[in-house]
């Protein structure tokens, strides 16, 4: 019986290989064969286009409408890396005086994480050193290098400097520590600044808010 299975199993899989054109885009529960085949953030799981869960999509919602991101910060296009795609931003959520973010950890020393020097100074920073980085939108062009911004999570709070860009557009490439893309609403903090928090470094990612210091 098991076997009789299997060949029913085989037998679809033929059919649905030969019925389903190459060309085909589908959206939110559509077939695909590979993730070619699904529209825009979605891969292809089990024969039908879905949400990304290594990426945190959140596009599908049982077969419904696509949902805006939030803060209407829409994603301005993919970068390939390997065989995973990954959202690209140029904006991040509105700021506010509390806003809601991602920390997660980076070693700015050379040799670290972050790949080339940090870009506000061109230098590297210890791992005691009270720094972060802000993704694309936040960074607005280096505008805020240098600034200090306060950060609050697990009923502390910290105060770090801004030393870099924790790229939303482009990376797996050797200036990225072949990192991929960064999301758009993170703050990418030192060592110092987990330890300040009282984080579990482990972890690797907590919410937090921040705002300017």
């Amino acid at each position: 019986m098991r076997k009789s299975l299997l060949v029913y199993l085989s037998l679809l899989s033929s059919i649905f290989y030969f019925t389903f054109p190459s060309n085909a885009i589908s959206s939110c529960n559509g077939p695909c064969q590979t993730s070619d085949d699904c529209d825009g953030q979605l891969i292809c799981i089990n024969g039908k286009c879905n949400d990304d869960p290594n990426v945190g999509t959140n596009i599908c919602s049982g077969g419904s409408s696509p949902s805006p991101p939030e803060g209407n910060c829409q994603p301005s296009g993919t970068l390939t890396c390997g065989d995973n795609s990954y959202p690209t931003y140029t904006c991040s959520p509105p700021e506010s005086s509390s806003t809601d973010a991602q920390l997660t950890l980076n070693d700015f020393s050379e040799g670290g994480d972050g790949g080339a020097p940090s870009e506000c100074d061109e230098s590297y920073h210890a791992k005691t050193e009270l720094v972060v980085a802000l993704s694309t939108g936040w960074f607005a062009g280096r505008s805020k290098c240098g600034s200090m911004i306060r950060i609050s999570a697990n009923g502390r709070s910290v105060t770090a400097k801004v030393v870099d860009e924790c790229d939303s557009m482009h990376g797996c490439d050797s200036e990225h520590a072949n990192q991929p893309p960064c999301k758009n609403n993170i703050v990418d903090g030192s060592d110092a600044v987990w330890d300040a928090l009282g984080l579990d470094k482990e972890v690797g990612v907590v919410p937090v808010t921040w705002s300017m210091a």
